[in-house]
């Protein structure tokens, strides 16, 4: 519960302070034939789009936005535009996520203080083998997995099917069908060989956890908040329950993926080491698997998570307006908090209600 007389307090302490007057938002610069398959194109291809939404927003505030793409003239066109701070919503460079870690590189030489998470984290972020190793090491819960390079690889015997191969360095649940759960090894097989010589990358593959999906965010303010909400798949088209990429990215009923409020503070903390151990910063997004135990298992991490408002159809917004956060008062703080930081100040505290998403570095 917020105390109000120390929320008007702060308030007023906030309206003391000045916006920046000047924003750069980073995005992704796609095109078509930067990627190998439609299906990696389609999750990119609003990246434009949602920039331009979130400027909107700053907009309205009077702050000056230059939109930027995340291309090789990135560092003269920063250098001429002089932002005094950078959301960085750059997913991929020359269709490489891989290669997005390489932005906060330019932003640490031309030291522009900027969102997310840095070179490290990204990186981390952007090899699902390593950062599972990493989990494993610090004790938080994964599914048994090995990492293949070729379709020939010899599959760990102690295995379990049924087992779900991923691409190991993309996100946005590409390749994630129903042909991505496989029951025996003549299956799992012919999906190596299709995903490796399709994506010219390794593959992840893991064992497939029957249950419920927890998404689980963490923005980074003056304490390190965590929210859940279990994801509800409202049609099943395979015999596994699990989010497809057609469900996430084709099917435009907006009731087939639907979100509920989900507590435990085990799972918390288990997000807030997470969070820590691979690097992230100011915001980041798991999604755990529960099985019919009611034992954890961490399946995905994502630094720097797709950012923005509900008519984004974006999960985070979508989640945040359940713990009755709004967007523009989260960005409000984002960009106060970013001043401050910049400037070598103290940090002000922000209620819980209003966990700000900042803690921007230089």
């Amino acid at each position: 519960m917020i105390n109000h007389t120390n929320y008007l307090t702060i308030k007023q302490v906030y309206n003391n302070h000045e916006f920046p007057k000047k924003v750069a938002i980073l995005y992704s610069d796609v095109k078509r034939d930067y990627f190998p398959t439609n299906e990696a194109y389609i999750t990119e291809k609003d990246s434009h789009k949602n920039a331009e939404i979130i400027k909107n927003y700053l907009t309205k505030l009077g702050i000056e936005t230059d939109l930027i793409p995340g291309n090789l003239k990135l560092p003269h066109v920063l250098y001429k535009s002089k932002p005094e701070l950078v959301i960085n919503l750059v997913d991929s460079v020359k269709g490489s996520e891989f290669l997005s870690s390489s932005i906060p590189g330019v932003l640490e030489l031309l030291e522009i203080p900027y969102t997310g998470a840095g070179i490290l984290g990204l990186s981390l972020c952007e090899n699902k083998f390593l950062t599972k190793k990493i989990f494993q090491q610090n004790g938080i819960p994964t599914p048994h997995y090995q990492l293949a390079n070729n379709h020939n690889d010899l599959i760990d015997p102690t295995l379990r099917y049924p087992l779900i191969s991923k691409l190991n360095e993309t996100h946005g649940a590409v390749e994630i069908t129903n042909d991505a759960v496989s029951e025996n090894e003549k299956h799992l097989r012919e999906r190596l060989k299709f995903l490796i010589s399709t994506y010219n990358q390794p593959v992840l593959i893991e064992e497939f956890i029957v249950g419920r999906e927890v998404s689980a965010f963490l923005l980074e303010g003056l304490n390190k908040k965590v929210y859940l909400a279990e994801r509800i798949i409202n049609k099943q088209e395979g015999k596994y329950n699990f989010a497809t990429f057609e469900l996430q990215w084709l099917d435009e009923d907006n009731d087939t993926i639907t979100y509920q409020k989900f507590d435990d503070r085990v799972l918390s903390e288990y997000v807030r080491k997470a969070f820590s151990v691979v690097d992230m910063a100011d915001y980041g997004k798991f999604d755990v698997r529960i099985d019919s135990s009611g034992r954890y298992f961490f399946i995905d991490s994502n630094a720097n998570p797709s950012f923005g408002p509900k008519e984004t159809e974006n999960p985070i917004a979508t989640v945040l307006e359940m713990y009755g956060i709004n967007f523009n008062e989260i960005l409000k703080r984002l960009l106060l908090n970013t001043m401050r930081d910049a400037q070598g100040k103290e940090r002000l505290p922000v209620p819980e209600s209003f966990s700000s998403n900042a803690a921007l570095k230089m």
